[in-house]
């Protein structure tokens, strides 16, 4: 199952330096071995904001749910799910030329 997921961040001024650096490493980390697997399929930043985009491909809502709670930045997150399908406009998914 495809999901888009908007991802607010808002770390607490008052985060001390380190913490916020090793915690900044350890969601690194997490993120890129999920793209590494493929369930995170991409992640594209919202200009000027601390936000992202992502894409997942996972077994369901079940694997999302736990993948999102795993985020170290999770607590200090403000998430918007939305489920994908297929278009049928997209020519990527359109049969091939009449032979």
């Amino acid at each position: 199952m495809l999901f888009a997921v908007r991802m607010d961040v808002t770390i607490p001024q008052t985060m001390d330096e380190q913490a916020k650096t090793d915690l900044l490493a350890r969601e690194k980390a997490y993120s890129q071995e999920l793209q590494r697997t493929g369930e995170w399929q991409s992640i594209w930043r919202c200009v000027g904001e601390y936000a992202n985009i992502s894409i997942f491909d996972v077994a369901g809502n079940e694997r999302l749910h736990e993948i999102l709670w795993g985020l170290p930045l999770f607590p200090y997150m403000k998430m918007d799910i939305t489920p994908l399908a297929a278009h049928p406009s997209d020519i990527r998914l359109a049969p091939g030329p009449p032979a």
